[in-house]
Order: structure tokens, then C-alpha cells, then sequence
């Protein structure tokens, strides 16, 4: 099979869904798939490179020539409207590598999906958040609730006090002419977590659909040693460890007020990448370390006494959750939102309502007073995280290619 996967973002970007498509493009290419990525061009990066043996292609766009419209200062993203340069370097590239299949995450679908009009290529599109239906990719209202779903009045105020009223326009514009092209050239849709696939056949509403639900997963890097400058940072005595990045939709604020709120905790680790909407002020005595590898946050999670994924948006999976699980480590998540799927509240992990600091204080403060709760979830914690390894997930995701070849009657 051949398959070109189209994504956002991918390495040398930090994250847990580009970690998620270098997992997947490394495992298809094992399997004797030929793969290649085509992702958004980013400033300083060749155009075209490879990477264990994948072909990628960076794809300029015409919003890389505003800068103005590039919302995160740290990478260019993709816009959320269908971008007519993005559209017509896809277009040329899908035509000169013919896929057997293309499989598109992101903003960057938009693009794709016009650029593929009038081309008969299967299209598997997977949902990792919610950026096809939502202008901000959130899922939360004006940055202080979970929506309930798109309407127009409503997306164009929350975009407007995300990106400021000409770019909330733009991207609310971009991602409702989106919808059509979109629900046109899509033969399959795959979503991360039973929250998401909710929320895309609910209001994506794709013909092919519903979606089917195959998580992400982990893999232990092999001949990767950690890095030892950040190891030598951390604390002496195990610690709450925060993995992701520094912004108010993961509930860095409401971590930082559950954790003051606490009488003598044990130290704070945060372990992440900076943001627009990063803050400004760290705890006193916390420990932040900035873009460090994939082998590196494995490492960290073993010296940790328990970790935290206080997302105040309702997370698609949470990769962050099942990484600290294979390591034994209790974990305190948020609902709702995919994490419900990997934590069984009290049983493989605690579960607090998103945005709810006093519930998240609560929570910490029973894993660091009841070593009896910890030692009773940690081992039900790594029996489940066996759910999202290669060998369960990746027969799940190959047999989903071939339904979308099949369907697309394009199968070889």
C-alpha cells in the first residue's frame, strides 16, 4: 500500500498527535507500506527531507506568506480556511506521489479537500481534535466553557475573542466553506476516543461516516538516551509531574491554583513547549523544562510520584495519559473528553471535572496523602495502557485503511 498522510504538524515540532503520526507512519512503513508525510511548511526547515526512511513534504501555503494570519508565534500553522496555495501544491503532490490512500488530520484538510476536487483518491480523515468543526480547535466557548456545538453567531464571537475580529472571521468563514468539500472528498473517518467520534458525526455530519474509534499509542524509543541536562534538573524527591503544553486549555492556571492551594506538596514538575496563551508566572519552587525528547518525558515519568493532565478543554485522547500508565504511574484526568476512555475513576486513574480547581486540588492532595490509593491504581494503570501499544493498535488502524481502499474502489 501507499499511502501519503497529510498532518498540521510533524517532527522537528513537539506534540503529542505529531508524535502520534511518526508513530503511525513508522509502524505502516515497517509493515512494508511505502509512506511519505505532507505537512505545513514551517521557516528554516527544508521543503524536503527524510526522516526514518519516511519522505516528507513541506507545503507552502499562502498564509506563511502573511505571517500576520500565523496565530502561534513558535511554527506556522495551516490556516483553518482552505488555503489556495496550500490547495494547489497538495493537488501537485497527490498527483505526482498517487497514494493509494491519503489520510489527513488537521486545519490542513481544508486545503486538501479542495485541492482534491475532481480527483478520485479514498480520503481517510482523522479526528485528533476538533478543529474541522470548531474555528478555534478547542471545543471551548470563549475559553471558559465546552460548547455545545457550532452555530454561526456563536463560533464568530468566541473566534473573534480568541484571534481578534478579522481573524475570527477568517477562520470561522474558512471552516464552515470547509464543511462541504470536506463531507464531498472524505471516504472514512477515524476519531481517537469515543468523545470525539461523538462530536464529529454529530456536527461534521460525513457521509461515510460514523467514525470508527482506534486510539493513539505508545512505543518505547530504542537506542535514545534521555537527555541527562534535563534529568539533572529535576528534584530529588518524587514530584506532580505536568506533561504538555503551557496553555490555558490545559488548565495550566487551575493546576497552578489546586497546587498553592496545598499545604507542603512535593515539588512541581512541568515538562512542555511555550504557547501564545503561555503564562507569564510559575509557581515559587517549581521545575519547568522546555522542549526536551520523547526519551527524555519517558525517563522523567519514572521518577514521578504521580502525574496531572488537567485539561480545561475536553481532551480528543490525551497521549500524555496512556505514556505515564505504561510506567505505572497514577494519573489525574479531566472529563469530559477522551480521557474518560483510558480512566476508570478510582480504579486505573482519578477523574476531576475540567476547569474545577478545588476538584483538582482534591485530587492531588488524596494521591499525596493515600499511598494505599496510589499502590491500588498504579498496576491497573499499566494493565491498561497495554490497550495503546503497536501490537494491539496498529491491526485496528491497517484493517481501517483497507475498508477505506475498498470502499474508495481504488484497492490494489
Amino acid at each position: 500500500m501507499k499511502a501519503l498522510i497529510v498532518t498540521d504538524f510533524y517532527r522537528p515540532q513537539i506534540g503529542g498527535s505529531i508524535r502520534s503520526v511518526e508513530l503511525l507512519a513508522r509502524n505502516l512503513r515497517a509493515a512494508g507500506n511505502t509512506v511519505a508525510i505532507a505537512t505545513s511548511w514551517q521557516p528554516g526547515q527544508p521543503a524536503e527531507e527524510t526522516i526514518d526512511g519516511v519522505e516528507v513534504f513541506r507545503v507552502r501555503d499562502l498564509a506563511s506568506r502573511l505571517r500576520r494570519f500565523s496565530e502561534d508565534p513558535y511554527k506556522h500553522n495551516a490556516p483553518p480556511f482552505p488555503d489556495p496555495e496550500g490547495a494547489w501544491r497538495l493537488r501537485r503532490l497527490v498527483k505526482a506521489f498517487e497514494p493509494d490512500v491519503v489520510h489527513t488530520y488537521g486545519w490542513i484538510s481544508h486545503s486538501l479537500a479542495y485541492g482534491l476536487l475532481g480527483l478520485k483518491v479514498p480520503v481517510l480523515l482523522s479526528a485528533r481534535d476538533y478543529g474541522n468543526i470548531c474555528a478555534v480547535g478547542t471545543l471551548v466557548h470563549k475559553e471558559r466553557e465546552v460548547c455545545a456545538g457550532p452555530q454561526l453567531v456563536k463560533c464568530l464571537g468566541c473566534a473573534a475573542n480568541r484571534y481578534g475580529a478579522v481573524k475570527g472571521f477568517a477562520a470561522v468563514s474558512g471552516v464552515y466553506a470547509a464543511g462541504p468539500p470536506l463531507r464531498r472528498k472524505v471516504t472514512a473517518v477515524h476519531a481517537v476516543s469515543r468523545f470525539v467520534a461523538w462530536v464529529v458525526d454529530r456536527f461534521l455530519r460525513v457521509p461515510a461516516g460514523p467514525a470508527t474509534v482506534i486510539p493513539n499509542f505508545h512505543e518505547e524509543e530504542q537506542g535514545v538516551a534521555p537527555d541527562p541536562e534535563a534529568l539533572a534538573k529535576l528534584p530529588s524527591e518524587p514530584f506532580v509531574l505536568f506533561v504538555g503544553g503551557f496553555r490555558r486549555i490545559k488548565g495550566i492556571h487551575e493546576l497552578f491554583e489546586a497546587y498553592e492551594s496545598l499545604e507542603d506538596p512535593p515539588p512541581l514538575v512541568l515538562v512542555g513547549t511555550m504557547a501564545s496563551d503561555s503564562p507569564d508566572r510559575f509557581p515559587p519552587g517549581s521545575v519547568v523544562i522546555r522542549d526536551v525528547s520523547h526519551a527524555t518525558v519517558m525517563a522523567i515519568w519514572e521518577r514521578a510520584l504521580f502525574g496531572v493532565l488537567p485539561s480545561k478543554a475536553p481532551e480528543a485522547l490525551g497521549n500524555v495519559v496512556h505514556e505515564a500508565m505504561s510506567k505505572g504511574r497514577a494519573m489525574i484526568g479531566t472529563r469530559p473528553g477522551g480521557q474518560e476512555d483510558m480512566i476508570d475513576d478510582g480504579e486505573t486513574g482519578l477523574l476531576v471535572p475540567g476547569g474545577d480547581a478545588p476538584a483538582l486540588a482534591e485530587a492531588m492532595r488524596r494521591l499525596i496523602e493515600e499511598p494505599e490509593l496510589r499502590a491500588r491504581i498504579e498496576p491497573r494503570a499499566l494493565e491498561r495502557s497495554r490497550d495503546y501499544t503497536p501490537e494491539v493498535v496498529m491491526p485496528k488502524m491497517e484493517r481501517l485503511y483497507a475498508e477505506t481502499l475498498a470502499k474508495g474502489g481504488q484497492a490494489r
